[in-house]
């Protein structure tokens, strides 16, 4: 499952007639490349260590997210891991996949591909909710490429979603995404922001001014993608299918294969993963640590990045850190 070809890098700020105008935000101490292998681009946004030679980590943004989920994390563990945070096909700035392949499998193997195209020892891997599912099923599938693992709120199979999750369900329903593509068409992007806000953290009062409006930025640039709702709608689709699959591919059977020390942060205000699932998923993943944050939601890793930093510093430190 390894590729041997060496991915051409270039700057994300290079002019480009496939992608548009707005120029994606780029945090002071970050770089941003375009990866191309074939079939495949893949934008990454690296925070490199304070010093040369420490191992490296990938950070795995979640459905509807980029890797700027993670621009608040990474500078906290620069003096531990040299960070890299991928876009998955079809978000942030990497275009869709050739095959148009969404499913968690689809993001899986484009994660195992960048990894192997590095050629570099395993990494510490970070996963956020789709990602999380993604960085699963990449530790079972290929333990050689995982150091350790660290899963914040992972879209793993509940046997009863909660309601707030229902509409991340329908939108794997064909037709669905483009007629709320439709419906909400003259909702401005600060709207559209303040409802994923809402949705995603257990305190959207903790967001600040400038961050909001970084948001809304952003928000504005996917909506002029014109792949923007057919990605959402096919990864939203990836993981009902992924909930739906039983046997040696099931997510839940292939946590209990993972080999890496694992790290698991839960939500108790989580409004698209249970915070119920937590005990759970401990059970499943061996001997795995478990951080509950009582007062956080989907994305403890934006909400709490301090008190994240510090329990992936201590799986990092007594699991082949530098």
């Amino acid at each position: 499952m390894s590729s041997t070809e060496l991915p051409e890098t270039r700057t994300a700020a290079a002019p480009s007639t496939s992608r548009p105008a707005r120029a994606v935000r780029v945090a002071d101490g970050e770089e941003l490349r375009s990866v191309s292998l074939p079939g495949l681009t893949l934008t990454v946004r690296a925070r490199p260590g304070v010093e040369p030679g420490l191992p490296p980590a990938l950070y795995v943004h979640g459905l509807g997210g980029s890797s700027q989920n993670w621009s608040t994390l990474m500078p906290l563990l620069a003096d531990v891991v040299d960070g890299e945070a991928v876009d998955l096909p079809g978000f942030g700035d990497s275009p869709p996949p050739d095959d148009g392949n969404y499913s968690v499998t689809g993001h899986a193997r484009a994660v195992i591909r960048y990894l192997d195209s590095r050629g570099r020892e395993p990494v510490h891997l970070f996963g956020n909710s789709l990602g999380g599912a993604v960085a699963t099923r990449v530790a079972a599938a290929r333990p050689d490429l995982v150091r350790t693992l660290t899963l914040v709120s992972p879209a793993l199979p509940e046997l009863r979603a909660q309601r707030t999750a229902w509409p991340t369900v329908l939108l794997a329903v064909p037709g669905v995404a483009s007629a709320f593509a439709k419906l909400t068409k003259d909702w401005t992007p600060e709207q559209r922001v303040r409802g994923v806000l809402s949705l995603c953290y257990g305190d959207p009062g903790r967001v600040t001014d400038e961050g909001l409006r970084y948001a809304v930025e952003e928000m504005e640039r996917r909506l002029e993608l014109p792949y923007f709702w057919d990605a959402m709608a096919r990864s939203s689709r990836g993981i009902v299918d992924a909930y739906t699959l039983g046997g040696q591919h099931g997510l839940w059977r292939q946590a209990e294969r993972v080999l890496a020390p694992t790290l698991l942060v839960y939500g108790g205000r989580d409004q698209l993963v249970s915070y119920r699932m937590a005990r759970k998923a401990a059970a499943a993943f061996r001997g795995s640590r478990l951080l509950t944050l009582p007062e956080a939601g989907h994305v403890a890793m934006m909400e709490y990045p301090e008190t994240v930093a510090q329990a992936a510093r201590d799986l990092i430190a007594d699991h082949g850190g530098s």
